[in-house]
This record gives C-alpha cells, sequence and structure tokens, in this order.
C-alpha cells in the first residue's frame, strides 16, 4: 500500500511539473510560424536574425494567458455592477490626491492639449488604479503567447509583436523587462505597443516616452491620445436624459453603440428631454444602461465618443468619465 501510495506521488509530482513546464515553455524559434516571423523582422524591419532569435528564445509561451483571453467572463456586468468597480469611495479618494500632488503637471498638460485633468485622471483610474494594477505578465511572454499560439486573434497580436520589438529598439529598452496585463497592454496608461508608437509622447523632454515611471509621459500620452482622436476641447461629454410624452415606441435595450448616428435635434424630436449647449446639427446618441435603479438614459456627445476610442465600450466611457467628474468634486472641495 505504501508503495502504491508513493507510486502515485510520483505520478502526480510528475505531471505537475510537466503541467508547469508546459505554463512556461521558452519559444521555440525552429517552429514555422516563429521563424516566418524573424524572417518578416530581419528582412523588412532590418533586425539582426541572431539578436533577434535570442531575444524571442527568452520569451515564454504561457497557457495562463490563453486561459484568461478565451476563458469568457461568468455573466456579462450591468452597468450598476460595472461601476461599482471603477467609482468607489477609494478610487475617488486615491484620484484627487494624484490630483492634488500632480496637479502642476496636469494642469500644464490640459493647457497644452486642450484635454481636461478630469478626464486625463479618469482613464488613468479605470486603468491601472493609479499606477495600483498595471499587469504582472512580461508583454514579450504575452505577445508572443498570443501571436504564436492563439490562432482567433493571431493576425492583431502578431502585429502587435511586431510593434513591441521595434519600438523597444526605438526607445532603447530591453525587450524582455516591460511587463503588462496578459493581453499586452503596458504601463499606467495600459497602451497597446501600436498605441504607444502612435500616440506616447515625451512630456518632459528627457527623450524618453516612459509610461511605466514618468507620470508627466502618462498623462501626456493619454492627453494626446485623445487630442489625435479628436477631443474638442470644452465640449460636453454626456447629459442625462429622459424619454418624454413624443417618445414612440419601446424603452431602448442597452446596446454597445459606438458610433453616434443622430443630432441633437432629431433625439430632440424624437422626444428625449436632454440638455446641451451644443449646436442643432451636432452628432448624439441615446445610450441606456441598467443601473442599480432601473434603466438609466443618457445622451453622448461627439467626446463620449472619442472616450471609447481608448476602450471599445460605452460602459468603460461612462465610467471613466464619471470617475472623473467625482474627483473634481472633491478637488474643488478640497480648495474650498
Amino acid at each position: 500500500m505504501t508503495i502504491r501510495l508513493l507510486a502515485v506521488a510520483a505520478i502526480l509530482f510528475v505531471s505537475v511539473s510537466c503541467s508547469q513546464a508546459a505554463e512556461d515553455a521558452h519559444v521555440d524559434v525552429t517552429r514555422p510560424n516563429v521563424a516566418a516571423f524573424i524572417d518578416e523582422m530581419v528582412d523588412e524591419h532590418g533586425f539582426d536574425r541572431d539578436a533577434l532569435a535570442a531575444t524571442l528564445g527568452k520569451a515564454k509561451i504561457k497557457q495562463s494567458i490563453i486561459r484568461k483571453i478565451s476563458t469568457p467572463a461568468e455573466k456579462k456586468l450591468s452597468w450598476g455592477e460595472y461601476r461599482e468597480i471603477f467609482i468607489t469611495k477609494e478610487r475617488i479618494r486615491a484620484g484627487t490626491e494624484f490630483w492634488l500632488e500632480n496637479r502642476e503637471m496636469l494642469e500644464r498638460i490640459q493647457k497644452e492639449t486642450g484635454v481636461s485633468v478630469e478626464m486625463i485622471v479618469g482613464i488613468i483610474g479605470v486603468e491601472t488604479y493609479y499606477g495600483r494594477i498595471t499587469g504582472r505578465d512580461r508583454v514579450i511572454d504575452a505577445l508572443s503567447t498570443l501571436a504564436f499560439d492563439y490562432p482567433p486573434r493571431q493576425k492583431f497580436f502578431r502585429n502587435e509583436l511586431v510593434q513591441f520589438l521595434i519600438l523597444a529598439r526605438e526607445e532603447e529598452l530591453d525587450a524582455t523587462s516591460p511587463v503588462g496585463s496578459y493581453a499586452g497592454a503596458m504601463g499606467r496608461p495600459q497602451f497597446m505597443p501600436s498605441s504607444f508608437r502612435a500616440y506616447a509622447v515625451d512630456a518632459t523632454g528627457d527623450g524618453k516616452r516612459d509610461i511605466w515611471n514618468n507620470w508627466a509621459d502618462v498623462a501626456g500620452s493619454v492627453a494626446n491620445y485623445f487630442v489625435e482622436h479628436g477631443w474638442q476641447s470644452g465640449e460636453e461629454v454626456t447629459s442625462p436624459a429622459t424619454l418624454g410624452s413624443r417618445w414612440a415606441g419601446d424603452v431602448p435595450t442597452p446596446r454597445n453603440t459606438l458610433t453616434p448616428t443622430e443630432t441633437v435635434e432629431s433625439l430632440s424630436n424624437k422626444g428625449v428631454v436632454f440638455a446641451t449647449d451644443l449646436a442643432d446639427d451636432s452628432k448624439t446618441e441615446l445610450l441606456t444602461y441598467e443601473g442599480d435603479n432601473g434603466t438609466e438614459h443618457w445622451v453622448g456627445f461627439h467626446n463620449f465618443f472619442v472616450i471609447t476610442k481608448y476602450n471599445r465600450s460605452v460602459m468603460y466611457a461612462l465610467a471613466a468619465h464619471q470617475l472623473g467628474q467625482e474627483i473634481a468634486r472633491e478637488v474643488a472641495a478640497d480648495a474650498g
């Protein structure tokens, strides 16, 4: 009996060891798809073959990353549930402290870009809780795993791996060092490599775009992302709405609408009641959410849909906007 138990224990030990080994398997640079990737980087982007192979050989294919990206959430969150995650007393307090500690820098970036401090602070708060939650996976592990071993989105992540290796060369980074989310989003603003190359800025003039450690670069990069996607300085983002007596048809249900199809005038003519100083021909969309106290209606204006360029979710956009508003109120109260 003892011998059998020992044998079973040995089998289990080997099984667990093999499982752990599979979790941490290094990239095999001789695999056809990896070798083809290396050929492309050498031919099209001028990488040294041996150096690139050595770098990719240090990356790990992690099954935990595939599980995270391929396993759907247990349930789809309602707006009420989603809001409770991001708009909390603790996060508002952290955002207020962040604003007050970095006021001069944040106000400078607002003046230079036209993107409000509350929007910048709202985004950083939702993305990484002011740098507290930035991810634990090496970016090269995440992108290599998804580029080479996750067929459903292989094309997207293969391109992000290309972008990451190029930016590591441009920024003189050790490609095996940066960490981020399991999907390869990096630093305090959670930029994907392609977004980093397109929108990250050096806001301090030190010659580096450091979105991991430099708050000015983080805030400046977030603001630049918004500017490049058409943020209109000083314009409204949303307005609470109700369905008036002229509304015809059923009550709308929540949808992830990412493009405005109405105008201030057309929504008003349909019986949607809301307040705005924007012109009648300004683009709008009626948004419906399931909140803690029932159905909520909002009208999203142009700037609202700029926020959805950062994350393609109307719940994300409203949460980031409302978090920034809550923090702005706390900062104003502190000044008072």
